[in-house]
């Protein structure tokens, strides 16, 4: 399955595949039986884009977007992200690849209490030993709507000023991917709307790439594109997705298996 570019600030004729997966399976062994939790993925996302995964329980969205950035190794098939083919690393590798050139928003922001809004945000660079280019720390907290959360510590945020700031962490490194798994799932209606437009607006202006599972339609809806899985494979994607139409497809999808 191929995803056509969406067109934004950064796109060109021609746009590269950040994501690039062929053939990919994966398996696991429960007892004596083996279990096909990916079967034959083929995907290409291209560079900018925003991407929802949906399906029902047990579909491999969370198995694909692991294989995707490199937290778990395919049984079979090649996963490359820009130039990198992470099924050729080794675990060591795979991890420094992740710290260097991944970024991951997730349901539970995994912020550190003991230091501040800012040296949280710093933390992927300082701990990769590079130094922060502070002209884009401060435009992400610009964008972010968190300059003046700098100094504060995390427990004093709100949920959603939180995950405003784990998405600023994920973007400092300038990563190739930005992936998330329920990004919105703990937030308010309102909150979630909110980031979901900041997220909206990272590939959009930014030229970032975003993958992010969710079980909502309307969460999905904010994405230029949603996939839809069943029985570890892709089935479908919509385009310029609304709320109302990825519900539609997923209670067919339902009523297909």
């Amino acid at each position: 399955m191929t995803i056509e570019p969406h067109v934004t600030a950064q796109s060109v004729a021609g746009v590269p595949a950040t994501v690039q997966l062929s053939g990919v399976t994966r398996q696991y062994r429960r007892g004596r039986k083996t279990v096909d939790i990916l079967r034959g993925i083929d995907l290409a996302i291209p560079a900018g884009s925003f991407v929802a995964i949906m399906g029902p329980s047990g579909a491999g969205k969370s198995t694909l977007l692991n294989c995707m950035s490199g937290i778990d190794l395919p049984t079979s098939g090649t996963v490359r992200v820009g130039t990198t083919v992470l099924t050729e690393l080794t675990e060591t590798e795979r991890t420094l690849f992740r710290r260097d050139r991944l970024g991951f928003v997730f349901q539970s922001c995994n912020l550190l209490d003991g230091l501040t809004v800012q040296q949280n945000i710093e933390l992927p660079v300082r701990v990769a030993g590079r130094p922060v280019d502070h002209a884009w720390l401060g435009h992400l907290c610009e964008r972010m709507g968190i300059i003046e959360l700098l100094p504060h510590r995390p427990q004093t945020l709100s949920g959603g000023q939180q995950q405003r700031v784990a998405i600023a962490r994920a973007l400092i490194s300038r990563p190739e991917l930005v992936v998330g798994d329920e990004p919105t799932g703990a937030l308010d209606s309102a909150t979630a709307t909110r980031i979901l437009r900041l997220l909206a607006t990272v590939a959009d202006d930014m030229g970032q790439t975003v993958v992010f599972v969710t079980h909502d339609p309307r969460a999905a809806s904010f994405a230029h594109n949603v996939l839809f899985m069943a029985d570890g494979q892709l089935v479908d994607q919509l385009t310029a997705p609304s709320a109302e139409t990825v519900a539609t497809r997923m209670a067919r999808l339902g009523e297909d298996i």
